[in-house]
């Protein structure tokens, strides 16, 4: 993977010359793009480290464009929308966005996004850098290699590998989806909040505002997880909904 390159796909020239000039000024090398089917050949093509995506463009539209793209690349998806209904960013969620920005986006803060982005790949785990380990696993993850897994109740994360199981069977999940699961597993058993969650994803802590939004998109990238770990809200089996808190994973043994 290209840790400078990057892939933009929007149909507005204006909007794509934008962000162009914000990722080419923070040193990426951007192949742009102004369809979604083009858009999924310069992927697989370059192996950027970001692609950036329009929702309305002609052909295919970005939800279509960002399931084909995920269903072969790791690369960070950040659907750029002016689609504000919290279903748009629930569905851009679903088909593997890592992140949902809503037009008219400042510039300063899309460059923060995208250079946090950057560091989580750079990394290869998605280590978060300012949210420190805690709880009765913090030791261990201070003094274990990041391939030794972590977890209990016949779920396994493995860190360095980016892997996960649930009874043996392996687990596919995004980026922001894995990284949500280590940081709950890491600090298990005390509850990360849902801001501290947004920060851990961004790899930017406290550097910019938690909004609602990011709030709620911490909520459907849990949804997403939990869906794909086979456990649901109401009968967990892995993570713990701590309500007015945040989340926490459950340590103790639980009937599958």
């Amino acid at each position: 993977m290209g840790q400078n390159t990057a892939v933009v796909i929007d149909d507005d020239p204006d909007v794509r010359a934008l962000i162009v000039n914000i990722l080419a000024s923070s040193g990426f090398e951007v192949f742009p793009t102004d369809n979604g089917v083009e858009g999924v050949e310069a992927v697989f093509a370059h192996d950027p480290v970001i692609t950036t995506l329009d929702v309305n463009m002609p052909g295919i539209d970005g939800y279509e464009t960002a399931r084909r793209i995920r269903e072969r690349s790791s690369t960070y998806i950040v659907i750029i929308t002016a689609l504000t209904d919290e279903a748009d960013a629930v569905l851009g969620f679903s088909v593997g966005a890592d992140d949902v920005v809503s037009k008219p986006f400042r510039a300063r803060e899309l460059r923060a996004r995208l250079l946090a982005a950057q560091r989580r790949q750079a990394t290869g785990t998605g280590a978060p850098t300012a949210l420190p380990v805690t709880g009765a696993s913090a030791a261990v993850a201070a003094a274990a290699p990041a391939l030794q897994p972590i977890g209990w109740n016949g779920l396994k994360l493995v860190r360095g590998a980016h892997e996960v199981t649930v009874d043996d069977e392996p687990v596919s999940l995004t980026r922001t989806e894995f990284d949500l699961l280590a940081t709950i597993l890491e600090s298990a058993p005390e509850v990360r909040s849902k801001a501290d969650l947004v920060h851990s994803v961004r790899d930017d802590p406290r550097l910019l505002p938690v909004s609602d939004a990011d709030e709620r998109a911490i909520e459907t990238h849990m949804a997403n997880l939990r869906r794909k770990l086979g456990e649901s809200a109401a009968t967990p089996r892995f993570i713990e909904t701590v309500r007015g808190v945040g989340y926490r994973a459950i340590t103790s043994s639980v009937e599958s």
